[in-house]
């Protein structure tokens, strides 16, 4: 061999053990600076050098140049081909990896082994290209690679990502070898198809089995824990977290923040934040967000200056969260502050933050301001849209809510699950049956309907709109296994609101015997029907199931229930007692029931009582001096009832003028009743002929102002 041959193998082999040290170190810049070396020592020539050149290329994530010394390669080897799917792949491109799959398999040059399968497996769970993946498998199995634990574990994943849970539970069960990897990826997989105690029940067959758990197992099993509210089995995982030396990782202990945070734990979460030595902006951000979603909207606040002070920088999650605080808390100034920020940060046209500032604007009944934020988006967006239906009926904006969605359809934006939960409440708003049959069918035709959460809002619909035979058919299409306890809760709510209170305890007894546990809001329900109805025992029945059986710690809500109840019965003394008796503050809603019924039952002594905490607590509600005036006149004291009309006055107190159900489904408004008046007078002073020509004017207004339909 000559020197130049001898000079060319040893500068070839120097330089190929350079290529795999920057291919494991993924140094882009190094493998640049040695690929002007090759060109310069004139080695490019090397098939064998410049196949691994495009291989350290593709580790580094260079597409381009890559491609190019891929294509121009005369010979390549099935490691080359499988480093540049995998780095299609890796960089998001799962076609491109696919396309050379194809273009592999047409060459005849090289045969996927048991390292091809999984990235192309991958590359079809990424597209959800589910026959594709099928075909894979069919593939795999053909070739006898379909044991192979790579490959199980890639169709197990692929499976899970298209939803196909039954074919991945398949895979799972003939996997001769199942490592930790496997488990996970059931685990994990269960819990994102939304079947978290499946997810729970294999981690508990996995324990059984004796296979070690590690920080995915755990992540994934607290998350499980907190979509079920499941908190016993997630502190019984902290105490595993602890023994197998799990602690320090600052994603399992985030994940277990986050289990406290949707448990409703809240000093329990915070009581893990103050004694973390590392927090980083995912750790305040969960806690942050836990006081929102947990009403506790001034913590969050709190929390923000704490995480300031702590040099944690906020993200646009916990902008939107905070903003969302600001919106609870009807806290313009600092919702403001917020937005400059986001401004500052060039954040604001981020779409989550967009969908935030809609929504604290509309909360703060700053309706234009919201506008504006939308009138900025891009209207090709589904979530604006859906902030702004949301902020139009939070503040009773029902008519223009159902004319946003119009121009939605207009604009060619394609509603989604939040639209119609945002959207929905306005119909029941309206409560006009005809546009609420119209929206029933539109939501036929979409595949909506399927959707326990748009079934139980169309419940309550039909229920606002008085045609309960309608609501009942809804609640009775949905399969007794699939009800949850929202739409339990509807129809017990729908009955009960239309005074047939033993219908809704019936309907209550039957969810409690299918199995349902009745929360908070189903008690609510219940008692507010058997008050209504004059259930008397029932309702003091249940109140005891819930306190003894359930365990439901009573609300404000509870008690202004069996007062209600108490009081319509005629039993004031003891609804008097329950008051002065409440674990918790009293408001203005229990007192008003005790006044409400000592109006009924014309007691003086009580509904005084009443009605010095009902002004104290709310003072600028006019109901409340009308009732006790109408108390005094009932028992013939008319000095005391003008006295109470005076203080009205006195106080500058004026009576909100309330909304007809007229005014509200046909647009007729306070002019138009005028007209009705000049008819009346016009009928007596008027000609015959005069009197049918203003009647025909006023029902050519009542037709333009009716509102049009979907």
């Amino acid at each position: 061999m000559n020197k130049a041959n001898r000079f060319f193998t040893i500068a070839a082999s120097h330089f190929e053990s350079l290529l795999r040290k920057y291919s494991a170190s993924n140094s882009l810049s190094e493998t640049k600076k040695l690929h002007a070396l090759i060109i310069t020592y004139g080695l490019f020539s090397s098939s064998q050098l410049s196949s691994k050149l495009a291989t350290t290329y593709a580790q580094c994530h260079h597409a381009s140049y890559a491609s190019q010394l891929f294509d121009k390669l005369p010979k390549r080897n099935l490691f080359s081909w499988n480093t540049m799917m995998r780095m299609y792949v890796q960089m998001g491109r799962p076609h491109d990896a696919l396309n050379m799959f194809v273009e592999m398999l047409h060459s005849g040059r090289a045969m996927p082994d048991h390292f091809t399968y999984p990235i192309v497996i991958k590359a079809c769970s990424e597209l959800l290209f589910v026959d594709m993946g099928v075909g894979v498998h069919g593939q795999t199995a053909k070739c006898g690679f379909d044991l192979n634990s790579f490959v199980q574990n890639s169709l197990l994943a692929m499976y899970m990502n298209v939803g196909e849970k039954e074919a991945a539970r398949l895979v799972f069960e003939l996997m001769q070898e199942r490592t930790v990897v496997s488990w996970n990826t059931l685990i994990n997989g269960l819990f994102r198809n939304n079947c978290a105690e499946d997810a729970l029940r294999v981690y508990s067959r996995m324990v059984d089995e004796g296979v070690g758990v590690d920080c995915a197992t755990v992540v994934s099993v607290l998350q499980a824990c907190g979509v079920l509210k499941n908190v016993e089995l997630g502190r019984e995982v902290r105490a595993l977290t602890l023994e197998k030396g799990y602690w320090g990782n600052v994603v399992v202990r985030n994940a277990l923040l986050d289990m406290y945070v949707k448990c409703g734990e809240m000093e329990e979460a915070r009581l893990l934040l103050n004694g973390m030595e590392e927090k980083d902006v995912v750790t305040w951000t969960t806690l942050i967000n836990g006081y929102v979603v947990n009403g506790d909207a001034r913590s969050a606040l709190m929390l923000c200056r704490s995480m300031q002070l702590e040099g944690v920088k906020p993200n646009l999650v916990s902008v939107a969260s905070l903003l969302s605080a600001c919106g609870d808390l009807v806290s313009l100034k600092h919702g403001k502050c917020l937005h400059a920020w986001a401004i500052r940060q060039n954040i604001e046209s981020e779409v989550v933050m967009e969908t935030a500032l809609i929504d604290m604007y509309a909360k703060c009944n700053e309706g234009n301001l919201s506008y504006k934020v939308f009138m900025k988006t891009s209207k090709k967006r589904t979530a604006p849209w859906n902030a702004v239906l949301s902020g139009f009926v939070h503040n009773r904006l029902a008519r223009n809510a159902v004319q946003l969605f119009k121009e939605m359809l207009l604009e060619n934006v394609q509603p989604d699950s939040p639209t119609f939960n945002s959207l929905l409440p306005a119909y029941a708003i309206l409560a006009d049956l005809k546009q609420a049959m119209n929206m029933h069918c539109y939501l036929v035709k979409l595949g909506f309907l399927c959707k326990l959460e748009v079934a139980s809002m169309l419940v309550d619909i039909y229920s606002k709109c008085g045609t309960l035979g309608y609501a009942h058919q809804i609640f009775d299409m949905i399969p007794l296994k699939d009800k949850d306890i929202i739409i339990w809760t509807a129809i017990i709510d729908a009955y009960g609101k239309h005074g047939y209170g033993e219908m809704a305890v019936s309907l209550f007894n039957q969810m409690v015997q299918s199995g349902e546990k009745p929360n908070e809001v189903t008690f609510t329900s219940v008692l507010h029907a058997c008050s209504h109805a004059g259930l008397v025992d029932q309702g003091l029945s249940l109140f005891n199931l819930m306190l003894k059986k359930y365990q439901v710690i009573p609300s404000v809500d509870h008690y202004t229930c069996i007062v209600d109840l108490l009081g319509r019965a005629g039993r004031l003394n003891d609804a008097y007692n329950l008051i002065r008796t409440m674990p918790i503050t009293h408001n203005h809603a229990v007192w008003g029931a005790l006044l409400g019924a000592c109006v009924i039952h014309e007691n003086v002594e009580l509904g005084e009582i009443a009605a010095r905490w009902t002004f104290e607590l709310e003072p600028e509600n006019t109901g409340n001096y009308v009732l006790l005036a109408k108390l005094y006149a009932a028992v013939g004291r008319w000095r005391d009832a003008e006295r109470v009309r005076n203080m009205v006055n006195e106080v500058g107190l004026r009576k909100t003028p309330a909304n007809s159900l007229v005014e509200l489904v046909y647009g007729i408004t306070e002019q138009d009743m005028m007209i009705v008046c000049s008819l009346s007078l016009t009928s007596f002073y008027g000609t015959h002929n005069e009197f049918i020509l203003m009647t025909s004017v006023f029902c050519s207004q009542i037709s333009k102002n009716y509102i049009v339909t979907l």
